[in-house]
């Protein structure tokens, strides 16, 4: 009798284990593919401008770094909007979570107003002071511009999204961001080249198709939120709001010492010459692809752990962790082994200028050396950023950054005049670092402690 007992137990366990399995996957297949998606958007803009030159895929990618810069601070919002809904939504709190998702869409609306006054004012400037040459400065003048008096739906596509991710509906973002990828296609070409009819406008052409294809995705996701009843109008409560900010300012601090020091690293980065930007932009793309899945495998361990923690269901958050982990290694691990056999035919496909190709082989060949710890850095932050701990990622992530990439990679080029290869290789490095840091945080972190 007690064997059988035993068995049984193993076998409920099993159970729950592929049941868990199956719920990280249906969770996080979604995100994954949102983000890739998301990240498509810049893709398809670097590779349609791939035609115009080298300087044209210098001032497009510079553009998109200036908007990552920005949405910095609705990261954390949204970070802190997943979390919360989350709990609330787990805990059987619905009324609270729909309540908490209005007061952060209302932030976020006040929010985006400052962000598309001064990045409409001051972005240009602040591409001249990353040492931008002319001919890259008069290019991406205009995409900047365009895109941050339109920014409103790209924090809105953010927000929303954010909503659902908490709830647990990954589905309805992931539509959204795909027929922004199709419409973004369909128009992008056109404007860039002249086609059909249309004004030859270049780069600019490419921030005109960006803000109309999300301002469609925007929409659709606000018609679906109000029509599945995701938001709860009325006076917003502040004491929702403050959880929100609790878990979400160390999350926008996280993304501002991410941003800013990728900033500084790009500004050394361009001083190597156009060809080596491009080169860099093209590289990071293309790694993008690669690090989607483990972005996506975090959001997920976040909502799962935010919704496990709510119900007070502690096994199953491990559970959902190790599963999540996982699926990141295994996907990025063959990535990697891609990015190593590879890389020429990867960078063929954006550019046929031999020294941007030359050095983009180098960099995918190092961003290789980098998957599996990027992949055990995304599921740890995203479990701790589950579990209410977010400052804690904010601190490694900014001394990772500065004391590590920044840091090295400025002494490696200004100091000690080393070729451009070392300085990439700086952030194989920085990676390792956070890797362990998060992983030697979760195991001692206390997850029946962990309620926010």
């Amino acid at each position: 009798m007690a064997g059988r007992s035993l068995s049984e137990r193993g076998a409920r366990r099993r159970t729950k284990r592929v049941s868990i399995r199956r719920n990280v996957i249906s969770l996080s297949l979604p995100v994954l593919l949102s983000s890739l998606f998301q990240r498509l958007v810049a893709i398809v803009d670097i590779f349609l401008v791939g035609g115009l030159g080298a300087a044209a895929i210098a001032a497009t990618g510079l553009g998109q770094l200036l908007v990552l810069v920005t949405m910095t601070v609705f990261w954390g919002l949204a970070t802190g909007t997943t979390v919360v809904v989350a709990h609330l939504w787990g805990s059987g709190r619905r009324r609270e979570a729909k309540s908490a998702a209005f007061a952060a869409c209302l932030v976020c609306v006040a929010m985006t107003m400052v962000a598309s006054a001064l990045g409409g004012l001051y972005g240009d400037r602040l591409a001249a002071f990353l040492g931008a040459r002319h001919e890259v400065l008069t290019l991406a003048a205009g995409y900047i511009r365009l895109v941050f008096i339109y920014l409103a739906f790209t924090t809105g596509l953010n927000i929303l999204s954010a909503i659902m991710h908490g709830i647990g509906n990954t589905r309805t973002p992931m539509r959204a961001i795909i027929l922004v990828n199709i419409l973004h296609v369909l128009i992008a070409w056109p404007l860039i080249y002249g086609a059909f009819g249309l004004p030859r406008l270049g780069v600019t052409g490419a921030a005109f198709a960006i803000n109309a294809s999300e301002c469609i995705g925007f929409l659709y996701l606000l018609f679906r939120a109000i029509r599945l009843r995701y938001l709860r109008p009325g006076r917003p409560d502040p004491t929702l709001f403050r959880r929100i900010w609790r878990v979400g300012w160390p999350v926008a601090l996280e993304r501002v010492a991410q941003q800013s020091g990728q900033l500084f690293y790009a500004k050394l980065i361009i001083g190597y010459g156009t060809a080596a930007y491009a080169a860099h932009q093209i590289g990071v793309s293309i790694e993008s692809l690669s690090f989607m899945p483990g972005a996506g495998m975090g959001i997920a361990a976040a909502t799962l752990m935010g919704q496990a923690l709510g119900a007070r269901k502690i096994r199953r958050a491990r559970i959902s962790h190790r599963e999540a982990l996982r699926l990141a290694v295994i996907v990025m691990g063959t990535m990697a082994i891609v990015f190593l056999t590879c890389p020429a035919l990867l960078i063929g496909l954006f550019t046929t200028d031999p020294a941007v190709i030359d050095k983009g082989i180098v960099f995918l060949r190092l961003v290789a050396f980098a998957q599996l710890p990027l992949a055990v850095s995304f599921v740890y932050a995203g479990s701790l950023r589950g579990t209410g701990d977010t400052f804690y990622v904010f601190l490694v992530t900014l001394a990772a950054m500065w004391g590590i990439r920044v840091c090295f990679s400025w002494l490696a080029a200004d100091w000690l005049h080393l070729s451009l290869y070392a300085v990439w290789g700086v952030f194989v490095v920085d990676w390792y670092a956070r890797a362990l840091a998060f992983w030697g945080r979760y195991r001692q972190r206390d997850l029946h402690a962990a309620i926010i």
